[in-house]
């Protein structure tokens, strides 16, 4: 069934550790705590605070906006997330420490059970009318409009999928998180 989920319905809530701020955008199964298959969200970096671990959760990440950060994960290998769109792998068991590269910055992430599924980030650009791969558990919206069958779509919107094709507007840029169960 097809939902929109309105950037205004995204409370804030703390970090797994406290020191950040995330805006969960969906989970399945819906009423999961902790034993989530998947989960999405959009974080607030404000700080060179380290991330939450998640044993056994892969993560994908993508800076929306902001300078980005640099990221040593484990102490040993580094990553700048400074390129908008652009989506980075990495395990969640990471201790990942982060570098602010300018102010603060905005993420989204897609986080996925490794024994149950895989997960992937992908970048829908417009304009036109696009049809959604069949595992796409939801569209992020981070850039521009876009319509629906289900109704229209603001930066920051997220909507579930139902089959039927998403009409992106001139600059509008959306983020697919596809994932695929195990089996």
């Amino acid at each position: 069934m097809s939902r929109i989920i309105r950037a205004t319905d995204m409370p804030p809530q703390p970090w797994k550790n406290g020191m950040g701020v995330t805006r969960e955008i969906a989970r399945f199964p819906a009423d999961a705590s902790d034993d989530f298959v998947w989960r999405i969200s959009v974080a607030e970096v404000n700080s060179a605070s380290p991330f939450s671990t998640f044993p056994g959760i892969d993560r994908q990440i993508v800076l929306l906006d902001g300078a980005g950060f640099i990221m040593t994960l484990d102490g040993k290998q580094r990553h700048a997330l400074t390129m908008p769109l652009v989506p980075f792998a990495f395990a969640g068991e990471a201790w990942v420490d982060v570098e602010m590269a300018g102010g603060g910055t905005r993420d989204f992430n897609l986080m996925v059970r490794r024994t149950q599924a895989t997960g992937q980030v992908e970048l829908l650009t417009g304009p036109g009318s696009h049809l959604v791969p069949a595992d796409c558990v939801l569209l992020y919206l981070a850039q521009g409009t876009a319509d629906t069958l289900a109704g229209p779509l603001s930066a920051g919107d997220a909507w579930q999928p139902d089959g039927n094709p998403v009409e992106l507007h001139e600059g509008a840029k959306a983020l697919l998180a596809c994932v695929t169960p195990h089996g």
